[in-house]
């Protein structure tokens, strides 16, 4: 009988790994299944242009639906897998359904978390398109938002407030921009930006109350709002595994070819907990680059190409009309290089380890400077750093650096 193989998550993880198994030569039947109604699209648009643009843009699908059916890729749209049976390795469906399967791979990413105050039924959050659609309607010139989270998304949707005529306040519990990724100097330009197209920043702050008028802040403030939001992570979607009897450590334990604890039932993207053989450890990424790689990797280790997942992290973001990309981590920097000069675009930032070796690169409108730090990451050599701060040595020669 020919291999059957189920993809529990119709976004970028699971999408792109059913379209990578058909590249590597797989035959058997695939099938994949997604709770949305829409077909699988992408996401980093709904903070973006999605909020932004005058009028509503088209919904930015992967592919057309013909695609698909040409690849043999068995699309099931609004359906929810409701449980895994590892033993007799079958889904159940929630219509009734119970389909067979040889290999299962879960990518089933995750939801945002929510705010958990009073008067948390008044907030706002945004995952889907339908999230996307909502705040669409509430940014109109002059709408007072409220964005809890200087994250990412939180960052992000203050932007395109401010770009629709919004009046924005940011409330940040931490004492940064971008905490988990950002060295203090370029959160300190980041949030300077941010200031500097209108938008209020409060560091240091909670929520303790949200109403259907205003948000009141830990130091006792209230803040006036329209619409507020909150961009204070994910949560990942491991239920399913859990109640599968899957290992689960913050997520779906996998190895670096996104294997899980059961036989023939791999994870991959936002929910995988996943083995970098590079660093050493298993990690966690939420990004749009992780999700599709990862599932492009694993989709292919289905298929019979069993290489190790090992990419080097990335991600990117569109503020206030600058391009900010980053690889790496800052975890563990010991010493930071600045390229060109904080503030005057394009300029970077290289985070250096003690023993001189590169572990991450931020780039302001430096696409050319990440690419080049990327090369070093996997290399791990040492760098000079004076190499790295001088601009006469052009990106290419940055890439070759290392003693």
């Amino acid at each position: 009988m020919p291999e059957t193989t189920l993809i529990i998550g119709a976004g970028q993880a699971g999408s792109h790994a059913a379209l990578a198994m058909r590249d590597a030569g797989y035959s058997g039947t695939i099938t994949l299944i997604g709770d949305e109604s829409e077909l699988p699209y992408e996401r980093p648009p709904l903070s973006k242009h999605m909020l932004t643009a005058a009028d509503e843009p088209q919904v930015p699908h992967f592919h057309a639906a013909a695609r698909y059916d040409e690849r043999g890729i068995a699309l099931l749209r609004g359906t929810k897998a409701i449980a895994i049976d590892p033993a007799g390795r079958t889904v159940s469906l929630n219509n009734g359904e119970v389909l067979p399967y040889t290999n299962l791979l879960l990518t089933t990413g995750g939801r945002a978390r929510r705010l958990s105050v009073p008067g948390s039924e008044h907030v706002l959050y945004l995952r889907t398109l339908e999230d996307a659609r909502r705040l669409r309607s509430k940014f109109r010139p002059g709408a007072r938002i409220v964005c809890i989270g200087a994250g990412v998304i939180g960052l992000e949707i203050a932007s395109s407030a401010v770009a629709r005529g919004c009046i924005v306040t940011v409330i940040e519990p931490g004492p940064q921009a971008m905490g988990r990724s950002l060295a203090p100097e370029i959160a300190s330009w980041l949030a300077a930006r941010h200031r500097e197209n209108g938008v209020t920043l409060r560091f240091g702050i909670g929520v303790s109350e949200v109403t259907a008028e205003a948000v009141l802040c830990t130091d006792g403030a209230w803040v006036e709002a329209d619409a507020v939001i909150a961009g204070i992570g994910m949560e990942r979607n491991t239920e399913l595994a859990e109640a599968s009897g899957l290992e689960v450590e913050g997520g779906i334990v996998v190895d670096e070819f996104g294997r899980t604890s059961a036989p023939g039932i791999y994870a991959a993207g936002d929910v995988a907990a996943f083995w970098m053989p590079r660093l050493g450890r298993r990690i966690l990424l939420e990004t749009w680059r992780h999700a599709q790689d990862h599932g492009a990797a694993i989709g292919r280790v289905i298929a019979g190409q069993v290489t190790p997942y090992d990419e080097t992290p990335w991600f990117w973001t569109d503020q206030h009309g600058v391009n900010l990309q980053m690889a790496g981590t800052v975890e563990g920097v010991a010493s930071t290089v600045i390229r060109g000069a904080v503030g005057v675009t394009p300029f970077s930032a290289w985070h250096l380890n003690a023993a001189g070796q590169l572990i991450g690169v931020v780039g302001i409108d430096a696409p050319r400077d990440v690419r080049a730090g990327q090369t070093l990451l996997r290399t791990r050599r040492p760098v000079d750093p004076a190499l790295l701060a001088d601009t006469s040595v052009s990106a290419q020669l940055l890439s070759r650096a290392g003693s």
